[in-house]
């Protein structure tokens, strides 16, 4: 079957599932249906891999062949949302707001974690750093923020910098911003900087992994609890489509996760724009999204 390829800075797509019918409804007249997810592990190769499973499941159940990519960012997942690249996409929290603010695009469903719909973002530290209070005893070390797609990596710590600490993180630390979870993991582990952001997911998945020593690196702040990553569909998408993409995510047993997601994660709840309420919210407060009328 012929494949069809997109986002041009993403990875291109060549795997799909062979389907004994295909819903008109749904699919358009087209067989492919065009899946994304950002960057949730260390190279979009592993992302695509680890994450396999649960689209196969999702594609099977719609009845429909797919396409899969993995960008290299989480912005990159924004814009093609936007651009009407992607029929459903696994999106960042932040990145799901900058796209629906655009867009108009939807989250029908957020992914548990240990059974939980919500995560930390966090700040670690060399584990030799002494730091009694966060972030007066940080001022002026080297500091890595996450891409600016990131909810847990830049979003949120930049709202706390500007509404609790109320200091300009570019001149209060030796900032640089960009770098993915997993590098900034590693930056921190191996001295290269003396902080960075990241979220307890990728972390705990890191150190489960072996690629960092629980013990290479502390963390020093922990937000609020966020919602989780979202499912997204465009504006675009088929009537129904939200429904019947909802209904087969929250399905998902405990015992199905098991096989159909990485580790630690145990399925979906039903998620609607107003589950992002605070993401929203961190983005106005820093004027990356304007308020819709």
């Amino acid at each position: 079957m012929r494949r069809r390829t997109f986002i041009a800075t993403g990875v291109a797509a060549g795997t799909g599932m062979a389907a004994a019918m295909v819903t008109p409804a749904l699919a358009q007249g087209r067989k492919t249906l065009r899946f994304g997810i950002g960057p949730l592990l260390p190279s979009p190769e592993d992302t695509k891999k680890a994450y396999m499973p649960l689209f196969t499941h999702l594609a099977k159940e719609l009845g429909v062949d797919f396409d899969l990519v993995a960008t290299t960012d989480w912005a990159g997942m924004a814009v093609a949302m936007g651009s009407g690249q992607l029929d459903l996409a696994w999106m960042g929290p932040w990145g799901y707001i900058i796209a629906n603010n655009a867009t108009g695009c939807q989250a029908v469903a957020t992914v548990k974690y240990d059974e939980k719909p919500t995560y930390l973002g966090v700040i670690i530290a060399r584990p030799d750093l002494k730091v009694a209070k966060f972030p007066d005893d940080t001022k002026g070390m080297t500091i890595s923020f996450a891409d600016v797609g990131s909810t847990s990596g830049w979003l949120i710590p930049s709202y706390y910098a500007k509404e609790v600490w109320k200091i300009d993180p570019k001149t209060f630390w030796t900032y640089t911003e960009g770098a993915t979870h997993a590098a900034n993991e590693i930056s921190v582990s191996s001295g290269q900087v003396d902080l960075a952001t990241d979220f307890d997911r990728n972390r705990n998945a890191m150190i489960a992994s072996g690629k960092v020593k629980e013990d290479a690196n502390k963390i020093v702040w922990t937000s609020d609890p966020l919602p989780n990553d979202a499912i997204v569909l465009p504006a675009t998408a088929p009537a129904g489509m939200a429904d019947q993409v909802r209904k087969i995510l929250t399905a998902i047993t405990l015992d199905q996760a098991k096989t159909l997601l990485p580790n630690r994660y145990t399925g979906f709840v039903a998620a609607t724009h107003a589950s992002y309420d605070m993401i929203e919210k961190a983005g106005l407060a820093l004027g990356k999204i304007k308020a819709k009328a």
